[in-house]
């Protein structure tokens, strides 16, 4: 099973909102132990919607697994503490705008000195080194001036960002693999790492096919909505009653599929004869196809496809997806969070073959955990302000 794989690697977390959170509860996921240590308002994330008792359902998704130590970094006897805990850690991940952590006395090259084998990874907009550094940037706003927003939505419409925070999260796993492989490195003697995280290069990432392609002909794309530009027919048609998504742009695929729907004319028909010309007509295509699908239910083509070894299925909103035979019992589990009770997540992809991932503990209440942290720092008694007084760190 994979959740012992990081046992005793220790992670401090001084992420917020999204893609550095997602990363350090996938370490978490993988057995290290994280500890979040957050102002005293707590993360960001604690702010945004939805709520459930108070508490935002979206923090509770992206925090579970972690300690939580509440710390005031602007305060030299506090901020002491947490320099007595990078001192022992193997890993910190912060995602403050580029040299915050420098001016609070624990960026990478602070904590270096204290810890050479640390693996630091810093979780930002544009990078470290970034003619941009110094900008703020959020998921809508890099999915727009990475060009995600530009090839999103249909033909002639306004801009559209995919719903969901896909640059967030892309940025997290990138993150978290990052990590892993720095740990892998120091492993084999190569000592600690600075690793640059950013979200413009993992929106980048996302869209690494696509430029290729404008790499190779200088044609920029356009919006074309469900459709994959490399390949025809593969995207949504409307069928009687709703629509499903269909990949037959293979040779074989696409005469079966013209057989099925009663259409083997267009085997034969110029236009429609290789997949280069599919592309070129698409228009056309998708107009002759659902003219033919519109006349059966969505059911019976996805049963006819499927028989024909047709890559498809249907288009399913959130309450279809998890009814779906796909979605087993063993996506998803129910956590118990203090106040609340108990909640649906989805749980960790970091998954084997045959084995259920471990049970996921509760997302953290601000500053659970700050009196074991700080006992864990060496500070004799953590209840005493006095004992937080300039202590030096190791």
């Amino acid at each position: 099973m994979l959740g012992n794989a990081l046992a005793g690697v220790s992670v401090l977390d001084f992420t917020q909102i999204a893609a550095g959170p997602l990363c350090t509860q996938s370490l978490a996921d993988l057995g290290a132990t994280v500890t979040k240590i957050e102002s005293p308002t707590g993360d960001l994330g604690r702010a945004l919607a939805p709520f459930v008792n108070g508490t935002s359902v979206t923090f509770l998704a992206l925090n579970h697994g972690k300690r939580s130590a509440s710390l005031d970094l602007k305060d030299p006897a506090q901020r002491d503490a947490v320099l007595r805990l990078i001192a022992k850690a193997d890993v910190v991940v912060e995602s403050f705008r580029p040299g915050v952590m420098e001016r609070l006395g624990m960026g990478y090259e602070q904590a270096r000195k204290l810890n050479p084998d640390i693996i630091y990874c810093s979780v930002s907009a544009y990078g470290q080194r970034s003619p941009w550094r110094d900008k703020p940037g959020v998921d809508g706003v890099l999915q727009a001036v990475s060009g995600l927003m530009s090839v999103t939505g249909l033909p002639g419409a306004s801009p559209c960002k995919v719903q969901v925070p896909v640059v967030d999260i892309v940025t997290g796993y990138i993150a978290a693999v990052a990590v892993l492989g720095a740990l892998r490195k120091r492993e084999a003697g190569g000592g600690g790492e600075w690793i640059d995280a950013s979200m413009f290069t993992s929106s980048l990432a996302i869209q690494q096919m696509a430029f290729a392609s404008y790499f190779s002909d200088g044609e920029v794309p356009e919006r074309i909505g469900s459709a994959a530009p490399y390949a025809a027919p593969n995207e949504a048609l409307r069928c009687a009653d709703g629509w499903i998504m269909v990949a037959a742009y293979h040779p074989a695929r696409w005469t079966s599929l013209c057989k099925i729907i009663g259409r083997a004319d267009l085997i034969d028909d110029p236009r429609f004869h290789d997949l280069r010309g599919r592309i070129t007509h698409r228009g056309a295509l998708v107009t002759l196809l659902e003219d033919a699908m519109s006349t059966r239910p969505r059911s019976e083509w996805l049963d006819l496809f499927e028989k024909a070894d047709i890559i498809c299925a249907p288009i399913n909103d959130y309450a279809e997806t998890v009814t779906s035979p796909a979605f087993t019992d063993d996506l998803a589990e129910l956590i118990d969070q203090p106040g609340i009770g108990s909640l649906k997540f989805l749980r960790t992809p970091l998954r084997t073959v045959g084995n259920v991932p471990a049970p996921r503990t509760a997302a953290p209440a601000i500053g659970k955990h700050t009196e074991e942290v700080l006992l864990e720092a060496g500070l004799p008694d953590p209840a005493d302000p006095a004992s937080l007084e300039s202590p030096k760190c190791p």
